[in-house]
């Protein structure tokens, strides 16, 4: 909205404000005179300013700066989530290495088979093949030694499968019944036999059922496994010191608009009080759109580092831990995967750096042995375990 200061630029909303003024405030309306005791002249002077003073023109402004100015928002806490009383109580870790977390939930019961459902999609292909291969022997040999418990007249045809064992006859009889792909010539007698053989047709479609929807979920669950570097490194970086861990994604789908957020979780001494505080690292790149290779993730050690002069007893004294924050858009479900993972102050090295990762390859593309992925060289002690000077210059 423009100011009416008489300079003659006025607005059409200014223009047809002052029209209805005037004809408000016209000598023709003497109700308007003699109600409001002021005359036209002084009215028109008072709605619009012919001349109005720099010091008006600027406390004018003043009061609109502080009206439209935003109400700050309080300050976001940087705790993660945990809460300040849960931070300073508790003791350990926070994350495991494979990104799960070590707090606990009681109240709610063992909770096994939401459990057993978790394992199941997170566990690897070659062990969740073997749990489900033999929980299926287990189950049909169960079965298999209820049949042999009743007697060799339980079963009948199985003569001319030219086996001797009873037990391996029972078992063929147990997986044809179990998976419903038909027996043969052979037949349970008697009615306990036959309430077996009720029992077994029951649980065998729903076991395989199950099975199934683990297969299914398993396979169209979107994920991303990225491996983490052994241990984190201070190295050498710019001049001073930088905190450094390597990632690199190990399945043969793309991963990109990679983000990572690092934390620090660490003692203070605070007025005296000992507490636990969370810091989140300024990285020197905390984004990348195509991650096909590796990265080398790193947080400079500057003067405003919550890690500036720091050294292997301070951070050991601090029982410090650095959390790992990882997330991707994932191409092929195209969905957002996340992950995490933690270093503890015992998993920092230094006074070392990471050796190349870099190899060469036959047609002469870039290349990398993820097998070189935690790798180190040694340097000279002191290189890092001390402050750097760029610290303290920055500092001062």
């Amino acid at each position: 909205m423009e100011v009416c200061d008489g300079s003659g630029q006025l607005s059409r909303a200014c223009v047809a404000v002052e029209m209805k003024a005037r004809r408000f405030l016209s000598p023709n309306s003497s109700s308007n005179h003699g109600r409001h005791g002021i005359t036209h002249r002084a009215a028109s002077a008072a709605i619009f300013p012919t001349n109005p003073s720099p010091a008006s023109r600027v406390t004018a402004a003043a009061n609109a700066t502080n009206d439209t100015a935003p109400i700050p928002t309080p300050h976001e806490p940087s705790d993660l989530g945990f809460g300040r009383v849960v931070a300073q109580t508790a003791r350990g870790r926070f994350l495991q290495r494979d990104g799960t977390p070590t707090s606990r939930k009681y109240g709610l019961g063992a909770q096994r088979a939401e459990h057993f459902y978790l394992n199941a999609l997170n566990a690897r292909w070659p062990q969740f093949v073997a749990w489900l291969v033999g929980l299926m022997l287990l189950l049909n040999g169960c079965f298999a030694l209820a049949y042999v418990a009743m007697g060799p007249s339980a079963l009948h045809g199985t003569e001319i499968m030219g086996l001797d064992d009873p037990f391996l006859r029972a078992l063929s009889y147990s997986v044809a019944i179990f998976t419903t792909t038909g027996t043969g010539t052979m037949n349970a007698v008697g009615a306990t036999a036959q309430w077996l053989v009720i029992f077994e047709s029951i649980i065998g479609p729903l076991t395989l059922l199950a099975a199934g929807g683990l297969l299914i979920a398993r396979l169209t669950r979107p994920r991303m496994r990225i491996q983490f570097s052994e241990s984190a490194v201070i190295a050498p970086y710019e001049g001073g010191r930088g905190l450094m861990f390597r990632m690199v994604n190990i399945q043969p789908g793309d991963l990109s608009d990679v983000r990572v957020r690092v934390n620090l979780v660490w003692f203070e001494q605070i007025n005296g009080v000992r507490e636990r505080n969370f810091h989140e690292l300024a990285l020197e790149r905390d984004s990348v759109e195509l991650f096909t290779l590796h990265w080398t993730v790193v947080h400079p050690i500057t003067a405003t580092s919550p890690l500036h002069g720091v050294t292997p007893k301070r951070l050991a004294d601090a029982e410090a831990e650095i959390l790992v924050f990882v997330s991707a858009h994932e191409s092929t479900f195209s969905t957002r995967v996340i992950t995490r993972s933690s270093y503890l102050h015992e998993d920092v090295r230094w006074d070392a750096k990471f050796a190349s990762i870099f190899t060469s390859a036959p047609d002469g593309v870039m290349a990398i042995d993820v097998e070189r992925l935690s790798r180190t060289e040694r340097l000279d002690d002191g290189v890092t375990s001390a402050p750097a000077a760029l610290e303290s210059a920055s500092a001062s």
